[in-house]
């Protein structure tokens, strides 16, 4: 079991912890206990966020990458697997959005790069030391966002008529799907995967920030507080009343359903192998379970 009174020694990386939601979920999870491994694109943020989380627990470990650059992405999982012996929480919270269309280094359309890749890949790295810690969690942070737009195969990177905003709720969506996706392939390894939904309104974060505002603008004046948003990542990650929930959409600490593009097996499953493709894995070997193949690279 890994409730809440067990976090203690219990290794948890948060992705894009040196600011907002993912700052306010480690700090959440350091009072609990938890020997937290935080992973930032800024450096001077990052010890920030080190200074406040002590405050509240254990110091944590910070690593640096920019997880939209997939060579960081495999450095970084080298660091955090040479470093860390168990992995009991995976929380992929990193992201943003960007209003003009930009390419990576990697030939990806930088949202997708980030937001969904980012994701899949470090997870993938990270994979085996986590089934070897189960009983382990995986907790992506997706959006409300996800419920807006449908995923286009045939221009998934958006090379037609960009809309950073269609192009944030179609990653939220990948989110959502990978998630299920990956929840199948992780039955009987004793590691569960969830999706977390902040709020019902954009958090106030310096997410406004890559988005090109100054400020969030004046409609969602009344929207989510960063420490609002993290309490449903801190539940998932911590909580015993979800003990062996897998493959499911949270909000306000609660299941809900997710849009019903996000529940369609054939596009999760076209997703996970274009996902595949685009990350350069090829399959060494295939882990069998009830829910399919689990790939490990």
């Amino acid at each position: 079991m890994l409730g809440s009174s067990s976090l203690h020694g219990k290794t948890i990386i948060i992705t894009g912890a040196g600011s907002g939601i993912g700052l306010e979920t480690a700090l959440g999870l350091a009072s609990k206990g938890a020997a937290l491994v935080i992973v930032d694109v800024d450096r001077g943020r990052g010890e920030s966020a080190i200074e406040r989380i002590e405050r509240n627990g254990p110091s944590p470990r910070l690593f640096l990458a920019d997880l939209s650059v997939q060579a960081e992405v495999r450095r970084v999982a080298g660091e955090i697997l040479a470093a860390t012996p168990r992995i009991e929480v995976l929380i992929n919270n990193a992201g943003a959005m960007f209003m003009t269309r930009h390419e990576t280094v990697d030939g990806l359309e930088r949202t997708l790069a980030l937001n969904h890749l980012g994701y899949f890949l470090l997870t993938n790295l990270l994979l085996d030391r986590i089934i070897a810690s189960a009983p382990a969690r995986i907790v992506s942070v997706s959006s409300r966002a996800h419920r807006f737009e449908a995923l286009d195969f045939d221009d998934l990177q958006k090379k037609q008529n960009y809309s950073g905003q269609a192009a944030y709720f179609r990653s939220k969506l990948a989110n959502v799907l990978f998630t299920r996706a990956l929840a199948k392939r992780l039955c009987g390894t004793g590691v569960t995967a969830n999706a977390a939904e902040p709020g019902w309104g954009m958090v106030l974060t310096n997410f406004f920030h890559s988005a090109g505002w100054e400020t969030a603008p004046e409609h969602v004046a009344r929207a989510t507080t960063a420490a609002e948003g993290a309490k449903t990542s801190i539940y998932l990650a911590s909580s015993s009343e979800v003990d062996g929930v897998n493959g499911q959409y949270f909000a306000d600490c609660q299941a809900i359903a997710p849009a019903d593009a996000a529940l369609d097996e054939a596009a999760a499953e076209r997703l996970w192998a274009e996902s595949v493709q685009l990350c350069g894995l090829t399959p060494e070997r295939a882990f069998g379970s009830e829910g399919g193949h689990l790939y490990r690279y």
